[in-house]
């Protein structure tokens, strides 16, 4: 079986706050949307905020709770670029979690919430290069 991840869904309470996060602060385009569900193609995967009221009722679910116990990763090129777009996904929206710091396997780090609380670490890992199309790689 081929190891992939097609499309990562996160319930979202208000599609304008959602927008103005993911187009506004991260600058990504959204390649679908309507009144419930705003879609970003991403380098291999799809990304889809749903309003968690449609989204519950298409999984058959009641009591859609979060936030969860994972988060998401957006890596960048350069050390300096996480402190940059941590505050600019602040200001559009984002609540800092943690400061850019130095974890223990190196590089930069921090960590933001979404308007509906859905975490993303932002990252420098010198040790995980990103293609020219923005694939991360794992490396040591």
């Amino acid at each position: 079986m081929q190891q992939q991840i097609s499309v990562i869904t996160l319930g979202v309470a208000d599609l304008a706050l959602s927008k103005r996060f993911y187009v506004g602060g991260f600058g990504w385009a959204p390649v679908f949307e309507n009144a419930e569900i705003v879609f970003y193609q991403m380098n291999g995967l799809m990304l889809g905020t749903w309003l968690t009221n449609a989204l519950a009722a298409d999984m058959q679910r009641c009591g859609l709770s979060r936030p969860g116990a994972f988060s998401l990763a957006h890596n960048v090129r350069a050390e300096q670029d996480v402190q940059q777009l941590l505050e600019r996904l602040a200001a559009h929206g984002g609540t800092l979690l943690r400061g850019a710091d130095k974890p223990p396997s190196g590089g930069l780090r921090g960590y933001v919430a979404d308007p509906d609380d859905h975490a993303w670490e932002i990252a420098f890992n010198p040790a995980w290069p990103i293609s020219a199309d923005g694939r991360v790689t794992f490396g040591l």
